[in-house]
């Protein structure tokens, strides 16, 4: 059993990875799609994409699904952080500031989501956690403040709404964790991107309605550079990240699963050397060597005894 759950724990960390790899990406295809369709046309387009994905898997056996007898009311909530509320005000937000402020903005999420793992899930973080997660957000800052990158106060709309978007993805997290005592990682990314599709389309018809345009809803879609950006948005940045850090969270807490979304910059300044040729100055080692070591500062083995595995799926897991 034991060796069961180091396993877990294994699998647990190279789906954050993953999910780390794919946000680091995100902003710019999202900046790319926001050129071609308005921020609800492009949600609703991206949750085709996903859903379409999620039916693929149902009806072929991959995702298993059986909500009877479970408190799936609870999933409408869930669901109006992530993704609702998280991507709404996140794309929103790019729209009225850069890639880069969000960037910035974005790496205080780990700090949030502590709190409010504390606060709602009576998870403990230690000194040197604490002080791990800072740590990493200080590189990330560091990075795009050498690199001339600020945050222009100016753009008050859209920092307050890219810090919106932090506090509902830290809401997520704090609540996915809860909730997968009850349901499994398949239920709860099936629901969300499901719930997802349903309403930015709603929204999109109303729109589109309301000016006299439903002819152009699809248009957007004739542009190649639009279509790849919508796929890697809708299968990679929304359906496998929702999934792996779901799957994550069944595994860790909260806090230690946050804090590797700092390691996108990381993997962003990575790929920029390794496919684009880009130059990696000392300030990039730097700032990167502060994120991982505030990532593994914060998931080293702790003294303190904290809850591994969310308590219902981990008994669910063991009757099966």
């Amino acid at each position: 059993m034991q060796s069961k759950t180091q396993r877990g724990r294994v699998y647990a960390y190279i789906a954050v990875l993953v999910y780390a790899a794919i946000i680091g990406l995100s902003f710019m295809f999202t900046k790319v799609a926001l050129t071609y369709a308005n921020p609800i046309d492009t949600l609703a387009l991206r949750f085709s994409f996903s859903f379409a994905a999620i039916v693929v898997l149902v009806a072929t056996g991959v995702f298993r699904i059986s909500l009877k007898g479970k408190p799936w009311p609870r999933l409408l909530l869930l669901a109006m952080m992530y993704p609702l509320g998280f991507f709404t005000l996140q794309t929103f937000g790019l729209k009225h500031a850069s890639s880069a402020e969000g960037g910035i903005i974005f790496a205080t999420t780990p700090i949030l989501t502590a709190i409010l793992a504390g606060i709602f899930l009576k998870e403990s973080t230690t000194l040197r956690q604490k002080l791990s997660i800072l740590l990493s957000v200080f590189g990330v800052v560091l990075i795009f403040v050498m690199q001339g990158t600020g945050i222009d106060l100016a753009n008050v709309a859209g920092i307050s709404l890219l810090i919106l978007s932090c506090l509902a993805s830290a809401g997520y997290v704090v609540l996915s964790r809860y909730l997968l005592r009850t349901f499994t990682p398949t239920e709860v990314t099936s629901s969300m991107m499901a719930i997802g599709c349903v309403i930015f389309w709603a929204a999109s018809l109303a729109g589109h309605a309301a000016d006299g345009t439903m002819n152009q809803i699809f248009t957007p879609l004739a542009n190649t550079e639009f279509v790849w950006s919508i796929f890697y948005l809708g299968i990679l940045a929304s359906l496998v990240t929702a999934f792996s850090s779901s799957y994550a969270l069944t595994k860790l807490e909260a806090s230690k699963i946050s804090v590797f979304s700092n390691l996108s910059t990381v993997i962003s300044i990575a790929a920029g050397a390794f496919m684009l040729g880009e130059t990696v100055t000392v300030y990039h080692l730097i700032g990167s060597a502060l994120i991982i070591a505030g990532v593994i500062g914060t998931n080293v083995k702790q003294k303190t005894k904290q809850g591994s595995v969310a308590p219902g799926y981990q008994a669910k897991q063991v009757e099966g």
